[in-house]
Formats: structure tokens, sequence, C-alpha cells
């Protein structure tokens, strides 16, 4: 299996649950491992910081891409940042189905993003279901907050410390809470 048709995979939102996707799983989160081990066991500048990155993701990042590391994937090949895009220290990105942050967002400490989802049912418990999550243009995830898969947040909205954001988030409000729900308009 290759990145691309995994990818395609994902889009159906279907199980990934076949011998040959779990397979792939497994040697891309061997991959990821070892880049981020390495990333996370030593200071590196800004510079070698991206070019870790750039491995990791599949794709020259942006030169204003910045994260404070420890950073974690147990994937890393379905995650695109735009310009000017800020991760702070901690973060997960749990990536398998799509995370996309948009130009200009910034991400909190210890921010979690889950792509996936098990089967809700017990006999369909072991099986894990992809969703995609996007983030728009300037959007602002505070510390701890998590977001789950499917979830979309639009551009300028904040997500408030701590937040487990389970559903969209329009433009240019703010969330928080567990569920998150609306606070305020920006």
């Amino acid at each position: 299996m290759t990145i691309e048709e995994f990818k395609e995979r994902v889009k159906t939102r279907q199980a990934l649950n076949t011998e040959e996707i779990l397979r792939f799983m497994d040697e891309m989160s061997d991959e990821a491992r070892r880049i981020t081990f390495k990333l996370n066991s030593a200071y590196y500048a800004p510079d070698e910081v991206r070019q870790l990155l750039s491995q990791l993701f599949g794709y020259r990042v942006p030169d204003s891409f910045r994260v404070f590391p420890p950073f974690y994937t147990d994937f890393g090949k379905n995650i695109t940042v735009g310009e000017g895009v800020f991760v702070n220290a901690c973060c997960h990105f749990q990536d398998h189905g799509g995370v996309t942050l948009g130009d200009g967002c910034q991400i909190g400490h210890n921010v979690v993003f889950a792509t996936l989802n098990h089967g809700f049912s017990p006999e369909d418990r072991r099986n894990t279901y992809p969703a995609p999550i996007t983030l728009g243009r300037n959007v602002w995830v505070g510390s701890n907050s998590t977001i789950l898969a499917g979830v979309t947040i639009g551009d300028n909205a904040i997500v408030a410390a701590g937040a487990v954001v389970t559903h969209d988030v329009a433009p240019g409000t703010v969330v928080g809470g567990v569920p998150a729900r609306f606070i305020k308009r920006i």
C-alpha cells in the first residue's frame, strides 16, 4: 500500500481493518516514532526542527512553520500545515484521518488531534474509523484541548483551554467546555 492509496481509503471513512492496511499503519507508526524520538531527544535549531518535520510529514514544510518539541504523532504523513503556523510543546497528532492547520493557526501546549474513532458496538470495537480534522485560518486552540475526528473549525475561531471539541465550530466564534459549546462571537 502507498501513502496515496491509504489517504484515498481514509477519505471514505470506512474501517481501517484489512491486514494490508493494519500492516501499513504499523510500518508508518514505526517510521513516525523513529523521527519523533530523534526530534524529542535533543535540542534542535528551528531550521533543524523543520527538516525533521519535513521528513516526518513527507513534504517540505513552510519556513514560517514553528514547533516547540516535544511533538508526537503516530502516523505523520497526513498532516498539512499552512504559513505562519505555531505548535507549542507536547502536542499529539493522531493524523491517520488527516489534520489540516490553515495559515496563522496557533496551537497551545498539550493539544490532542484525534482523527480515529473506534466502533461503538462491542463486536466492532477493535475497528478504527478515520475522519479529518480541519482548522481554518488564524484559529487559536488553547492548551490542553482535544479536537475529535471529523471536526472543522472555521477561520478566526478560538477554542478555550481545556475544551473537548466534538462538533464543528463556526468562524469568528469562541467555544469552550466539555463538550465545547458556543461562548461568544469575536
